[in-house]
Formats: structure tokens, C-alpha cells, sequence
């Protein structure tokens, strides 16, 4: 006699997210390497203690580039890699001559997301000083 089995299939769980644990809007940008090259784009609106998928499925690439701003106080997240940023939404192709071809530079913090699958990263403030913001990346179990 045959047996019918029921389970609970789990899609698997694979992306770039970003989780903004503070209480302000944060609008975020990303970079990354593409097989036709260096490319920036944002900006993603994430609330305050709530978390937004930047990218949907496996990672491609190791290194990822964030870049984050509050809001309301103004503060930044920030790193050394200069991209390109614009004011409104954008996907920029290339790193160099950002004001020369009307966008801005802003310094992005690398992630190295070794061959993780996935990876989360997480905004918080250091300390309640007005630029004073951390930030932590790991990879989603």
C-alpha cells in the first residue's frame, strides 16, 4: 500500500538585504561589479526597524558596496570606494567622472560576501551623535 507524504517545501532563501535598525527613514545605495562593469544604483527607502531586499536571488558577485543615508538627522553610512550617486533614482554603469557626467561621488563600504549565497546587512546607530552610525554585515542562516 502506497503512503501519501505531506511536507512544508522552504524556498530557498537567497538575496542581498538591508535592515535599518533605527527609527529613521534611510535611503540606501549599492554597488557591485557586473560583467560589463563597475555599477551603482539606489536609492531603496528602508523604515526605521524594518529591513528591504536589495537584490533577489544568489549573490553573483563577492564584494558589495553600500552606501546609506538618514533621512531625518542627516547622518551617513559611508566607507572609502567612491561611486557615483545621483538625487533620484538611479543605476549608473562605471565609477569615474562622476561630476564631469552629472551625478556625485559618495564613499561606499565594501562587503566581502566570500561565497555566500546571501548577506544581510544591518544600519544602527553608534552612538547619538549626529554622523555617528554603524555598520555590520553577516550572512542570513
Amino acid at each position: 500500500m502506497a503512503g501519501l507524504f505531506l511536507y512544508d517545501a522552504v524556498p530557498a532563501y537567497a538575496d542581498f538585504r538591508v535592515c535599518n535598525a533605527t527609527q529613521n527613514l534611510v535611503g540606501v545605495a549599492i554597488g557591485y561589479r557586473a560583467r560589463s562593469g563597475w555599477i551603482s544604483e539606489g536609492w531603496w527607502h528602508v523604515e526605521g526597524s524594518s529591513c528591504k531586499t536589495l537584490i533577489e536571488g544568489s549573490l553573483q558577485s563577492r564584494y558589495y558596496y553600500l552606501y546609506a543615508e538618514d533621512a531625518t538627522r542627516g547622518g551617513r553610512w559611508e566607507g572609502p570606494i567612491q561611486m557615483c550617486v545621483a538625487d533620484k533614482e538611479f543605476k549608473i554603469a562605471g565609477v569615474n567622472d562622476c561630476f564631469a557626467r552629472g551625478f556625485e561621488r559618495a564613499g561606499f563600504q565594501e562587503y566581502d560576501t566570500g561565497q555566500q549565497e546571501n548577506w544581510m546587512v544591518q544600519l544602527t546607530d553608534s552612538s547619538p551623535a549626529k554622523d555617528a552610525a554603524a555598520f555590520s554585515g553577516a550572512s542570513n542562516p
